[in-house]
C-alpha cells in the first residue's frame, strides 16, 4: 500500500482491504498560548470517512479537552495546542470504532441518522453493507455537537454510465475542463514507442504449462504459498486476508523479482496460480493484477505481460476493472505516474485490450468505487488528451468514409 494510504480500520493488515483512507497529517502553528495544531488534509480524512470533517475535528477537541475551530470555506480545521499527529491518529481510530463503524459487521460503510422518540433524540448508525442498524453512546460529548449540527443527507440517483450495475457508487461528475493540444500532439509522436507486440496475446498457454514446468521456468514461484480454492466466492472478502484475491496479491508481489528474468513465463504463472484459485475469469483479479504486477515503471512493464492482460480482461465489466485498477495504481500508490495516463491508455488501447466505448464512458464521468473523487477527477483529467486523440481519430474516420462515398 503507498505511503500516505492506510486502511480505515488499522487493524486490518490486508493491502486488499476495499475500504482506506489518507494518513492523517498535522502541521503546528503559532508559539506560546497561541500555538495550535492544524489538521491540514481532515477533509480529505473526513470524506473517506462519509462523515463531514467538523465532527472528528470536535471529537478531537472532546477527548483532548481542547478548543477546536473550523474554517469550512479555506479547509481549515484547528485543535488548540500542540498535539502529535500519532496521538491524533490513535484518537482517530477511536472515533471510527464509536462513530463509523458498524456494531455488528464492523463495516465502515454506515450513516449517521438521527432517530427522534417522543422528547428524546437517538444517533445511530445505519448501515449499507449489512442492513443493521446500531446506537451510539450518547453519553458522548461528540453527541451533543452531532444532534445540533445534524448530517447532510445525501442523495444518491442511478447513473447508468458509471460502474457496475452492484458495485457504481451512483455519484458522477463530468470530468469537465480543456484538453492540452501540445501533449496530444505528443502522444500521435510517440504513440509508435507504445506500440505492443501482439503476436505476444496468441501465446500457446496450454503448452508445457504444468507445475513442474512453470517451477523450472521461474524459480519455484509457487514458493510456500498453500493452494486454497474457495468456491462460488464472486467477490471474496476484503477483510479475509486469506481470501483468493488477497491470496493473489500476496503471491505477486512476493514473486515480482523473478519475472524481470522471463516476463512471458511469470505471466503464465500468474495466470496459472488465479487459476489454482479459482478467480481466473473474475473481473476483481484484473483489478488486483494491476495493483500488484505494475510499479513506477508500468510504460515499460506493459508490452511483457500484454499477453496475460489480454487473457483476463475478457468483457466490458474486465476492462472497468482494469480501468480501476490504472486509477488506484497511478492515482495512490504512484501520484508521479498521473501525467502518464494518456500513455499508459494508449499503450492498452493498441494492444485491444481496452476498447474505445469502454474507455470513452470511463473518461466521461467520476466514480467513487476506487478511489476518492478527487483522485478519480485527476486521474481522469489526465486522460483527456488520450481521449481527444480518440475522438479526432474517429472524426478523420468518418471524414475519410464519405470521401469514399
Amino acid at each position: 500500500m503507498a505511503s500516505g494510504i492506510v486502511n480505515i480500520r488499522r487493524d486490518v493488515d490486508d493491502k486488499f482491504y476495499r475500504y482506506r483512507m489518507p494518513l492523517l497529517t498535522t502541521k503546528i502553528e503559532g508559539k506560546g498560548n497561541g500555538i495550535k495544531t492544524v489538521i491540514p488534509n481532515m477533509s480529505d480524512v473526513a470524506r473517506a470517512l462519509s462523515r463531514p470533517p467538523t465532527y472528528t475535528t470536535k471529537f478531537f477537541g472532546c477527548e483532548l479537552g481542547a478548543q477546536t475551530s473550523f474554517d469550512e470555506k479555506n479547509d481549515r480545521y484547528i485543535v488548540n495546542g500542540a498535539h502529535d499527529a500519532n496521538r491524533l491518529r490513535e484518537l482517530l481510530d477511536v472515533f471510527i470504532d464509536k462513530f463509523v463503524l458498524c456494531k455488528s459487521c464492523k463495516n465502515p460503510e454506515t450513516e449517521l441518522v438521527i432517530l427522534k422518540i417522543g422528547r428524546s433524540e437517538d444517533i445511530i448508525r445505519d448501515c449499507k453493507a449489512c442492513g443493521e442498524r446500531t446506537g451510539i453512546d450518547m453519553r458522548h460529548k461528540l453527541t451533543t455537537f452531532i444532534l445540533k449540527n445534524p448530517p447532510v443527507k445525501i442523495k444518491k440517483g442511478k447513473n447508468k454510465n458509471t460502474g457496475d450495475a452492484a458495485g457504481g457508487d451512483g455519484n458522477a461528475d463530468g470530468a469537465g475542463g480543456e484538453s492540452d493540444d501540445e501533449l496530444t500532439k505528443k502522444i500521435k509522436a510517440e504513440a509508435a514507442d507504445l506500440n505492443t507486440d501482439a503476436a505476444l496475446a496468441k501465446e500457446d498457454w496450454s503448452a508445457d504449462t504444468s507445475p513442474e514446468a512453470v517451477k523450472q521456468r521461474v524459480k519455484a514461484l509457487e514458493g510456500s504459498l498453500a493452494a486454497t480454492v474457495l468456491g462460488g466466492d464472486d467477490e471474496g472478502s476484503d477483510e479475509d486476508a486469506n481470501s483468493p484475491y488477497s491470496q493473489l496479491g500476496r503471491w505477486i508481489e512476493e514473486n515480482r523479482g523473478d519475472g524481470a528474468e522471463d516476463s512471458k513465463a511469470h505471466a503464465i504463472a500468474i495466470y496459472k496460480k488465479a487459476e489454482e484459485l479459482g478467480i481466473e475469469k473474475k473481473h476483481k483479479t484484473v483489478l488486483i493484477v494491476v495493483q500488484t504486477l505494475f510499479t513506477e515503471d508500468i510504460l515499460t512493464e506493459l508490452p511483457k505481460y500484454v499477453a496475460l492482460l489480454t487473457k483476463i480482461v475478457t468483457s466490458e465489466k474486465h476492462q472497468k476493472s482494469l480501468l480501476g485498477g490504472i486509477e488506484v495504481l497511478v492515482g495512490l500508490s504512484h501520484p508521479d505516474l498521473v501525467p502518464a495516463v494518456p500513455k499508459i491508455l494508449m499503450a492498452l488501447y493498441q494492444a485491444d485490450v481496452l476498447e474505445e466505448e469502454v474507455v470513452t464512458q470511463w473518461g466521461k464521468h467520476v466514480s467513487k468505487k476506487y478511489v476518492d473523487k478527487d483522485t478519480s477527477k485527476k486521474v481522469r483529467k489526465a486522460s483527456e488528451p488520450f481521449l481527444k486523440w480518440l475522438e479526432e481519430a474517429e472524426d478523420d474516420e468518418d471524414d475519410d468514409e464519405g470521401d469514399d462515398e
